[in-house]
C-alpha cells in the first residue's frame, strides 16, 4: 500500500516550489531557443533524452518498467493526454500570445478540483479552498492583464488550444489518480507519458515540415539539456512521486506559481520591468495557495 498524506508537508512544499521555479525558467528557455530549434523537434529531442535518462535511472535502481501490473490502459491514456497537451501548447503558441496561452493553460487546477472528487472522494475541496483557487487564478490573470488585450490573427484558435491544453493537463492528473497508475511507481507513471510523447512529437514535427538538425549553438544545446535533465526527467519524476503521496487537488494549486516565476525570471534575466501588478499577483497567488492548503 502507498502511504498517502492528507496535507502537504515541508518536503512537498519545497519540491513544488523548486519544480514551479524551474518550469517558469523553462518557459524562457523554450522562448529563447525556439527561434533556432523548431518547437516539435525541440520537444522530440527533449522527451527522447528523458526516456533514456529514466531508463538508466530505473536500471540502476532496479525499478521494473515492463512487468504486467494492470497499468497499461491507464498508462497509455495518461501518455496520450500528456502528448496532446504539449501539441496544443506548441501549436497554440503559433496563433496566440504566450501571455494569453499561459492564463488559459493554468485553468488546469480547476479541472482537477471539479472532476477528480468524482473518482477519488477524498480529494474534495471545501468552500474556503475553492476561494483560494479563485484568488490564485485571479493573481495569474492580473499579472498578465496588460498583454491580454493584444490580439493576433487567428487568436481564437490559439486560445481554444490553450484552454484544451489546460484541460488535458488536468485530465492527465485525474487519469494518474483514478486508474491503476495510482499504485504504480513514479518512474513507470512518468515512463508512459514521456515515451508516448517521444513517439508522437517526431511524427508531428515531420508533418509540420520542421527542419531537423543537430548543428545548433552552445546556448541552444545548454537550453535543451536543462529542459531534458531537470525539466522532463527530474522535475516530472518529482511531480509523479508527489501525485502518489499527496492530494492532487492541493499540489495542483501550486502550479499557479509557475507563470509568475516566468515573469520574475523575465525581470531578473531579460531586464523586463518589475510592475506593481506583478507584486500584487505574487501576493494573490500566495494567499490563494495558503487557503487551498489550510487544514480544516
Amino acid at each position: 500500500m502507498i502511504a498517502r498524506k492528507d496535507h502537504l508537508d515541508t518536503l512537498a512544499v519545497s519540491l513544488l516550489i523548486a519544480c514551479c521555479a524551474f518550469w517558469g525558467l523553462q518557459q524562457i528557455l523554450i522562448k529563447t531557443t525556439v527561434t533556432e530549434v523548431p518547437p516539435m523537434w525541440q520537444a522530440s529531442i527533449r522527451m527522447g533524452g528523458a526516456v533514456v535518462l529514466l531508463w538508466l535511472w530505473c536500471t540502476a535502481r532496479g525499478v521494473k518498467l515492463f512487468e504486467r501490473d494492470g497499468t497499461l490502459a491507464g498508462g497509455l491514456l495518461a501518455g496520450l493526454l500528456f502528448a496532446a497537451e504539449f501539441v496544443c501548447i506548441y501549436i497554440g503558441l503559433q496563433h496566440t500570445s504566450a501571455s494569453r496561452l499561459t492564463v488559459f493553460l493554468y485553468t488546469s487546477p480547476f479541472w482537477v478540483a471539479v472532476l477528480l472528487p468524482r473518482f477519488v472522494p477524498a480529494e474534495r475541496l471545501r468552500m474556503a479552498q475553492w476561494v483560494g483557487l479563485a484568488i490564485a487564478f485571479s493573481g495569474v490573470v492580473l499579472a498578465f492583464s496588460e498583454s491580454l488585450g493584444h490580439s493576433q490573427p487567428g487568436q481564437l484558435l490559439g486560445d481554444a488550444l490553450a484552454l484544451a491544453a489546460g484541460a488535458l493537463w488536468g485530465l492527465t492528473t485525474i487519469a494518474i489518480r483514478s486508474t491503476r497508475l495510482a499504485t504504480a511507481s513514479a518512474e513507470k507513471t512518468l515512463f508512459y507519458q514521456i515515451a508516448v510523447t517521444a513517439a508522437v512529437t517526431p511524427v508531428l514535427s515531420l508533418l509540420m515540415g520542421e527542419h531537423w538538425s543537430v548543428t545548433y549553438s552552445g546556448y541552444a544545446w545548454m537550453s535543451i539539456g536543462l529542459q531534458t535533465v531537470i525539466g522532463a526527467f527530474a522535475s516530472y519524476l518529482a511531480w509523479m512521486w508527489m501525485l502518489r503521496h499527496y492530494p492532487a487537488t492541493r499540489i495542483s494549486s501550486f502550479t499557479f506559481l509557475t507563470p509568475l516565476f516566468a515573469l520574475v525570471f523575465g525581470v531578473a534575466l531579460l531586464k523586463e520591468p518589475l510592475t506593481l501588478q506583478l507584486v500584487l499577483a505574487l501576493c494573490g497567488v500566495g494567499l490563494g495557495i495558503l487557503l487551498v492548503n489550510r487544514r480544516a
